[in-house]
């Protein structure tokens, strides 16, 4: 268990990282790297997300200090590697530890920074331990100035959906609806579609007869992805673009 440390988690994803010039470059401009941008000053070594989760498999059993420690850790791929083993820790956790995971993962936001990040690890963290419990959490984090924060909201829900149940996607849907940034009207479109292939059409098209005409359209187009071509065609006619807020 000694071995279970960040440091040597780091050691591990940089023997298969890439080295090459190029293939950082890409990763750079995917993750919006740049001055200004949404990761600005986010380091990649390039590990690829299949490379990650086979290192992260050596590592499941791995402590909640060094958890933490790897969360501080500047490079990118280390901190996809610690949520990504909170996830699967949580979910074969016992309550405490399912507890004690979804604690220091709000407790430490600041570093669940990217979408990725988010995206690997928030409904098992985060949704699955809210399952059984008020949802205020989600609410709070909705209406947080942290763009990472919203978006833990919004894909949390992912967790309820596959209980069946999608009131607090349409609740938490409709609080980010005209959110100022477009990784926001992603995550909410795509929640939205998963709602309703997963939950009901009827409440789907129910939430777009309502909000369509007003929506970015970046969320509308995910929402639909799934509806056929005369539906989409409708609602797209409703559709269009709005100044961000």
């Amino acid at each position: 268990m000694s071995s279970l440390t960040a440091a040597n988690l780091e050691k591990d994803l940089r023997a298969v990282a890439s080295r090459t010039t190029d293939d950082l470059a890409v990763l750079a401009r995917f993750f919006k790297t740049g001055k200004g941008q949404y990761a600005e000053g986010d380091i990649f070594i390039g590990v690829t997300v299949p490379a990650n989760r086979k290192i992260c498999k050596k590592y499941h059993e791995m402590g909640l200090p060094e958890i933490e420690k790897a969360l501080d850790n500047p490079v990118h791929e280390v901190r996809l590697a610690a949520v990504m083993i909170m996830a699967a820790q949580a979910k074969k956790a016992e309550a405490t530890l399912k507890k004690a995971l979804y604690d220091l993962y709000l407790r430490r936001t600041d570093r669940i920074n990217n979408w990725d990040i988010v995206d690997s690890s928030c409904r098992d963290v985060v949704g699955e331990y809210l399952l059984d419990k008020p949802r205020d959490p989600l609410y709070k984090l909705a209406g947080s100035a942290n763009l990472w924060e919203r978006r833990i909201a919004m894909v949390s829900t992912l967790a309820f959906m596959r209980a069946g149940q999608d009131r607090d996607v349409y609740k938490i849907a409709q609080m980010l609806l005209h959110d100022r940034h477009d990784l926001i009207h992603k995550a909410v479109g795509w929640m939205l579609r998963e709602a309703g292939k997963k939950v009901s059409r009827a409440h789907l098209l129910a939430f777009l007869t309502t909000h369509a005409g007003t929506m970015p359209r970046t969320a509308l187009r995910y929402a639909i992805e799934h509806l056929d071509p005369a539906t989409k065609q409708m609602y797209m006619a409703k559709g269009r673009d709005k100044p961000a807020s």
